[in-house]
């Protein structure tokens, strides 16, 4: 598993820029997939242009209407937009003023604490019902190690980070461990509902979404399904306010349709190049392009980079079973980057075949006429066979 975060590409000091992630779904995506599961969700409509806004404003004929900006960030309530609006959440009573509302927000950057500092464009909005919430919760399922499978996790303390609860209150955290065969038992739904605080008629209302819930765990083939706040209204009603659904990309070839709905627009043009060929790349801002084999081989050559005073460029690993044309597309990538100074490959033999990722690179620096330094570290049990690292030696600028 390579890290989700450019922070986790090892310790050293490259500063933090956007998260890298997998798939990512917009909030009224992940409430679609909610909805086809039978989980309660607001009622809500998508506009990308503020006539649609205001036209979906008046078909839901809601008391109060919430108006949301959908980019892959949080903390959009209290972001700016470009077009000086602030805050990317807008609650109102009067329908007629959500078109004004929306475009303010379409086709402006809104930037938040996890934006880059230029923003993001917002495309799409969500108009939702807005509702009131007499009570918040905290429910999650997601895969455990420890326990061989999944595991619901819940409080009655939601609406707020799961971890501080966890820190400050670890009694108010209540796990039940799900059997992978037989399922969420009724009876588990029943006890993590009443452990919420849901009564009455409400328990059983709680359970029942509890156990679609897990239904749509399934279904996605999600590693994570988080809901925070799932809610309790004063009409009675058990809501899911916010979720978020985390993915198991190896399980993308099932889940076409799910996986089809990634929004791309928002990622780093070079990472989703490098996704094309099966490449897992992140980019860093120093100018020492790292090539390298295995997500822990790739974390430990930045470590080494850094240690010594040097700034690694990216994290770039091959992993196993590459072919040749994926090792000349990554020299591209690597030497597309104008901070690339120099290239450093660390490849181990053990996982991979030397002579695939010796071709490939003769191929790169023949065709793409490098023109930086280029360190080759070949090693293990595959150096056999085609180009060997000493056949390399012509071709580099430096070995």
């Amino acid at each position: 598993t390579v890290p989700r975060s450019r922070t986790e590409a090892g310790k050293h000091a490259c500063a933090r820029v956007s998260s890298r992630r997998w798939l990512n779904l917009q909030e009224y995506q992940s409430k679609k997939l909610m909805q086809e599961s039978g989980v309660t969700v607001q009622r809500f409509y998508v506009a990308d242009n503020p006539p649609d806004a205001l036209q979906a404003a008046k078909r839901l004929n809601a008391k109060e209407i919430v108006l949301k900006a959908q980019i892959l960030a949080g903390g959009r309530g209290k972001g700016v937009f470009s077009s000086g609006l602030k805050g990317g959440v807008h609650l109102t009573k009067d329908p007629s003023v959500v078109g004004e509302l929306a475009s303010k927000m379409l086709g402006y950057s809104l930037t938040t604490k996890q934006t880059p500092k230029e923003g993001v464009e917002v495309k799409t909005v969500m108009v939702a019902e807005a509702l009131d919430i007499t009570r918040e919760t905290y429910f999650a399922i997601l895969m455990d190690r420890a326990c061989n499978g999944p595991v619901m996790v819940g409080s009655p303390q939601g609406g707020m980070d799961i971890e501080e609860v966890a820190d400050k209150s670890p009694e108010l955290i209540f796990k039940e461990v799900i059997d992978i065969f037989e399922g969420v038992r009724d009876d588990q739904a029943l006890r993590m509902a009443a452990n919420l605080g849901f009564k009455g008629p409400l328990k059983r209302q709680a359970a029942d979404q509890i156990m679609r819930l897990y239904d749509l765990f399934l279904k996605v083939d999600a590693t994570q399904v988080e809901v925070n706040p799932l809610g309790e209204t004063p009409e009675g009603q058990v809501v899911c306010f916010d979720a978020k659904i985390s993915f198991d990309d190896n399980a993308e070839f099932r889940q076409k349709a799910v996986f089809a709905l990634d929004d791309m627009s928002e990622s780093d043009p070079t990472e989703t190049e490098a996704a094309k060929w099966d490449l897992k790349y992140i980019g860093l801002d120093g100018n020492i392009a790292c090539f390298v084999n295995g997500a822990g081989l790739a974390m430990a050559t930045c470590d080494i980079i850094d240690l010594h005073g040097g700034k690694p460029a990216n994290f770039l690993d091959l992993g196993g079973g590459v072919k040749e044309k994926q090792v000349y597309e990554a020299f591209k990538l690597l030497t597309a980057d104008p901070k690339v100074e120099a290239i450093l490959v660390n490849i181990f033999g053990g996982i991979v075949n030397c002579a695939i990722i010796a071709n490939g690179i003769t191929k790169a620096c023949r065709e793409l006429e490098l023109k930086v330094p280029l360190v080759v570290r070949l090693e293990g049990g595959y150096c056999t066979g085609g180009a060997t690292p000493t056949a390399l030696h012509p071709y580099l600028p430096s070995v």
